[in-house]
């Protein structure tokens, strides 16, 4: 037992230094080897694991993200492929499929609409700028109904087997994210010409929400998929 425990404090060990060492500027290439030979036998929920001690130590979720081009350059593929039970989540119809569905199109949101239309903003903050962005924003209001069901419908099962802490963390953060694009509307709907605070508003959120889609994707979902049951998952779908 004594010798599990030392190999995973090594591993943690080793998985910090290589974010480090990102962080300092190696390149992916020169850092995807060393990652490579750590995680040989690992379990994705290990993995996962490792990464959310980073983050509970106080590691930025930022400075985590940085092993993502990594995991893609060793498994010649998406993180999804370390960090999934293939046939639960890619099911249509399983609620880890609708979730990651949901994100793959709140980010598609962010990146071919809000974004594109901050811009403009910046370049011109005319009324049809402002009004563009005031559309986004009650398109982005639909998280709403994503974040509703990941807390009612999935949070209560991982307490109930005992994780606590991660739910009542994101549980938080997703008020945040919630009163963010309220807020950021507010500031549209009643401009008062300060784009930089304008601005800085929206980039709040936006920065919010695609860290939670990390948090969601590399700890909360293995977890859960390796935490529920098969019977679970369906009542989580047929209440969905």
């Amino acid at each position: 037992m004594s010798d599990v425990i030392n190999n995973r404090e090594h591993r943690q060990k080793v998985l910090k230094e290589l974010i480090m060492e990102l962080h300092n500027g190696k390149s992916v290439e020169e850092v995807k080897e060393r990652f490579g030979e750590l995680i040989v036998g690992v379990s994705a929920a290990e993995i996962s694991q490792m990464e959310q001690n980073l983050i509970m130590e106080g590691m930025p979720v930022t400075e985590v993200q940085r092993l993502c081009d990594v995991h893609a350059a060793v498994f010649k593929g998406s993180i999804e492929e370390i960090h999934r039970e293939v046939a639960p989540e890619e099911r249509e119809g399983h609620p880890m499929h609708t979730f990651k569905f949901e994100n793959r199109e709140i980010e598609k949101l962010i990146n071919e609409k809000i974004r594109p239309d901050i811009e403009a903003f910046k370049n011109a903050d005319s009324k049809n700028n402002i009004l563009k962005l005031i559309s986004d924003l009650n398109l982005l209001w639909d998280i709403d109904k994503h974040y509703s069901r990941k807390e009612n419908l999935l949070f209560p099962y991982l307490e109930k087997y005992g994780v606590s802490a991660p739910p009542k963390v994101m549980w938080g953060v997703d008020d945040e994210i919630r009163a963010g694009i309220k807020d950021a509307k507010i500031a549209l709907t009643g401009y008062t010409g300060s784009v930089d605070e304008t601005v800085q508003k929206l980039e709040d959120v936006i920065n919010k929400i695609n860290e939670m889609i990390f948090k969601e994707e590399n700890i909360l979902f293995p977890m859960a998929l390796e935490t529920l049951t098969e019977d679970e998952w369906f009542t989580i779908a047929d209440e969905s």
